[in-house]
C-alpha cells in the first residue's frame, strides 16, 4: 500500500493517510454503485479510516452478499438495494450522510448505444436525483467519477458523462449557500475491472484460445484500480467545489497490451489474435483534456491535472482558487492516447 502511493499518489502518502482519517474517521460515508470493482475497492479502503458507516447502494442483491462476505461482514457496513433513478429512495440512504462517491453508472459502450434513453435515465438523470439528495441532505462533499470519454465524445456513453460532469460541475453555483460542494474524477480504462479488456480476454481464452482485438492503431489511457482509487481519495482531499481531477495516465495500443497479456498470462500457450472492428461509439484515440475553446483553468503537477472550468452565469462570481503544489499552465496540449504510449509502466501495472 505505502509503494503503491509513493508511486503513483497524487500526493504524499504519510499527509494522505493522515488526511483521510480527517475525511473519513466517525463519518457517514455512501457509495453509489458500491458493488462495482471500483465502488468496491473504494469501499474497502475507507474501512481503513474508520468511519462510523458505509453505506453501498446498488441494485444488485447478489453482488452485495459477495461484497458483504469479502469485507468480512464489517458491522459499519450497510448494504442499499435501491436505483439511483429512484428519488425516494435516495432521500431515505442521504440521510445523515457526510460524503458520497457516485459511481453508478451505465458504462459499456455497445449497449448505450444500443440503449440511449435508459442511458440517459441513469447517467444523466440519474446523477441529477445524486445533486438533488446531496443539496437536500446537506452532505459535505460529493465526488463523481466520469471518464476520458467525456472528451470529444463520440458515443452515446461519453455524451451521458459529459453532460453527467456539467451537472456536477454547475451544482457548485446554484446551490446558493448550502455547504455542499461537487467535483469529479475523470478515469482512463481502469485495467482488470468487469468488463474491461483484460477480463473480457481472460473469459475468451477460456472459451476458444483467441482473443479479439478492435483496430490495430486504437490506443487507450490505462491506469490501476489503485490508481484510480487513489486519485478518488486525491479529489477528496483536495476539492473545493467545481474541479475535475485527472490522473496522467500512460497509455498503449490495444494490440500491444494484447501481445503484453499473453506473454505475461499464457507464456507457453499459442493464442490467437483476431482484428474485428470498431463498437459503435468509439473512437480510435482517447482525449484528457478539452483544448476545444472551452473556457477553463487547467492545474499541473507531476500526477495530475486539475481542470476548473469557468461558468458565466448572470449574477455569479467565479471563485479563484489556487492549489498547494500545483502550477496553473497558460494553455494545455491536446493530451491524447495516441502521444503518451508507454508500454513499460502499463506492463507493470497489469
Amino acid at each position: 500500500m505505502l509503494k503503491e502511493w509513493k508511486r503513483y499518489g497524487a500526493i504524499n502518502y504519510a499527509a494522505s493517510h493522515k488526511t483521510m482519517h480527517e475525511e473519513f474517521t466517525d463519518k457517514v460515508i455512501l457509495v453509489t454503485g458500491g458493488t462495482g470493482t471500483i465502488g468496491s475497492g473504494l469501499t474497502r479502503r475507507i474501512f481503513d479510516y474508520e468511519p462510523r458507516q458505509v453505506r453501498v447502494l446498488s441494485r444488485d442483491e447478489t453482488k452485495q452478499y459477495m461484497l458483504l462476505e469479502n469485507l468480512g461482514y464489517p458491522e459499519r457496513l450497510r448494504l442499499l438495494i435501491g436505483d439511483i433513478r429512484d428519488r425516494e429512495r435516495l432521500e431515505l440512504s442521504f440521510k445523515g450522510v457526510d460524503v458520497v462517491f457516485h459511481a453508478a453508472a451505465l458504462k459499456h459502450v455497445p449497449f448505450c448505444e444500443y440503449n440511449p434513453f435508459e442511458t440517459v435515465k441513469t447517467n444523466i438523470i440519474g446523477s441529477q436525483n445524486v445533486i438533488d439528495a446531496a443539496l437536500r441532505a446537506d452532505v459535505r462533499k460529493v465526488v463523481a467519477i466520469s471518464t476520458d470519454k467525456v472528451v470529444n465524445p463520440a458515443g452515446v456513453m461519453g455524451v451521458s458523462k459529459l453532460m453527467m460532469e456539467k451537472l456536477f460541475i454547475n451544482a457548485n453555483y446554484y446551490k446558493g449557500d448550502m455547504a455542499t460542494i461537487f467535483s469529479c474524477v475523470r478515469f482512463g480504462n481502469v485495467l482488470w475491472t468487469r468488463g474491461s479488456v483484460l477480463a473480457l480476454w481472460k473469459e475468451q481464452v477460456e472459451r476458444n484460445g483467441v482473443i479479439s482485438v478492435t483496430n490495430e492503431e486504437m490506443t487507450r489511457f490505462m491506469m490501476s484500480q489503485e490508481e484510480a482509487i487513489n486519485l478518488i481519495f486525491a479529489a477528496t482531499k483536495i476539492m473545493r467545489g467545481g474541479e475535475i481531477f485527472i490522473f496522467k495516465m500512460p497509455s498503449i495500443r490495444i494490440i500491444d497490451l494484447a501481445k503484453l497479456f499473453i506473454n505475461k498470462y499464457y507464456p507457453e500457450r499459442t493464442i490467437g489474435i483476431t482484428i474485428a472492428h470498431n463498437r459503435g461509439g468509439e473512437k480510435l484515440h482517447e482525449e484528457l483534456l478539452e483544448c476545444n475553446g472551452a473556457t477553463i483553468r487547467i492545474f499541473e503537477n507531476e500526477k495530475m491535472f486539475i481542470v476548473v472550468p469557468q461558468v458565466y452565469i448572470y449574477g455569479s462570481r467565479q471563485k479563484h482558487l489556487e492549489y498547494q503544489g500545483f502550477r496553473e499552465i497558460s494553455r494545455a496540449d491536446i493530451y491524447s492516447s495516441k502521444d503518451h504510449i508507454n508500454a513499460d509502466q502499463i506492463a507493470e501495472i497489469i
